[in-house]
């Protein structure tokens, strides 16, 4: 959904389509202030005293978000988030936090999807006739889906669900235009993922030692395990995610090399190559980097529309919304419903 990552979705963490929308948005999601933090995109948010005991939980300009599409989600949410290992978080010490972190998520993603179903509505980005069917059978669909206590909590009927599937469809297709123009070719060489082992020590000392240990052929896997500070010890690594020092070394070796002293401002590292190239998690990268590129393209636009926007939260009514208690509100599918009418769009 716009955030479930298993959470899946801009996030989490999603891009030349459904999925990759998803993922993004999560991205978003995971790098962004919570709106309940009093921000978003940096921006501070007021509360608007005419919101107050009414049935708006926030605003963004013009557009009303009003508390049953905000329960829609935080139904689903409180059992997406809710639990861990087949633990239920809400029946732990930390439950409170819990619900707050569930309820801070839900206004965090709604507000991001009426941020951009209000740059849709400026572009004039609308749904198909065909688009339009698919959220109605895709409505009705997770409608039936609902027990008495998960109507009941939600206060929802169809058209409800229809109005929040429409906002979900839109900001999908809004990322989808806005990522359009992106290069989609990403190399091999750009995305090259390669499979290593290594040790880290943080004296000149303890490397010293372990230089002796390899140049007298012992094992290298044998030395990490003894004399490595850094626990993990063999790993994937992709361009980007190691010390400078240590990829311009690592990414030269060839299969069953290994490198010499590698010298960083931590400390020291050695690295033995165990394939220079690992094909099925490089195309993996390979979709990573075009979401990130994606990505960039959308928040121009976002970010731009989030400077001069105005919103409002109604703390005292959201607040007051309590879901730890309700063990009957099982609910989870919102999403999954929703992409098996979108599977098109993946």
């Amino acid at each position: 959904g716009l955030c479930h990552c298993g959470r899946q979705i801009p996030c989490c963490g999603r891009i030349a389509g459904m999925k990759y929308f998803k993922k993004t948005m999560c991205m978003l999601l995971a790098s962004a202030t919570l709106l309940t933090g009093c921000s978003i995109g940096g921006k501070e948010i007021v509360l608007d005293i005419n919101t107050t005991n009414s049935h708006t939980v926030f605003s963004v300009d013009n557009m009303k978000c009003d508390k049953t599409e905000a329960l829609i989600y935080l139904a689903n949410y409180k059992n997406l988030y809710g639990t861990m290992y087949d633990v239920n978080l809400l029946e732990t010490d930390d439950a409170s936090n819990v619900e707050k972190y569930i309820r801070d998520v839900t206004v965090d993603e709604l507000t991001r999807i009426y941020c951009m179903v209000s740059i849709a509505k400026q572009k004039k980005i609308t749904l198909t006739d065909k688009e339009k069917s698919s959220v109605s059978k895709a409505a009705k669909e997770y409608y039936d889906s609902l027990n008495e206590a998960e109507k009941k909590f939600t206060k929802a009927d169809l058209s409800d669900i229809e109005s929040a599937y429409e906002h979900y469809a839109i900001a999908q297709k809004l990322y989808n235009s806005l990522s359009k123009g992106v290069d989609t070719e990403v190399s091999d060489e750009d995305a090259r993922v390669i499979h290593i082992q290594k040790i880290f020590v943080k004296s000149k000392e303890s490397a010293d030692a372990v230089s002796q240990k390899l140049s007298s052929k012992e094992d290298f896997a044998a030395v990490a395990s003894g004399s490595s500070e850094d626990s993990q010890t063999e790993l994937y690594a992709a361009k980007g995610t190691l010390p400078k020092e240590v990829e311009a070394v690592a990414f030269e070796l060839g299969d069953g090399e290994t490198s010499d002293m590698i010298s960083t401002d931590d400390g020291y590292y050695f690295i033995k190559c165990i394939s220079k190239l690992d094909r099925e998690k490089t195309e993996q990268n390979k979709v990573t980097i075009l979401q990130k590129r994606q990505q960039e393209q959308f928040n121009d636009d976002y970010e731009h529309f989030v400077k001069k926007a105005g919103f409002s939260l109604n703390n005292d009514l959201w607040d007051s919304i309590s879901i730890k208690d309700e063990k009957d509100v099982k609910t989870s599918s919102f999403f999954t419903v929703y992409n098996k009418y979108f599977q098109a769009d993946n």
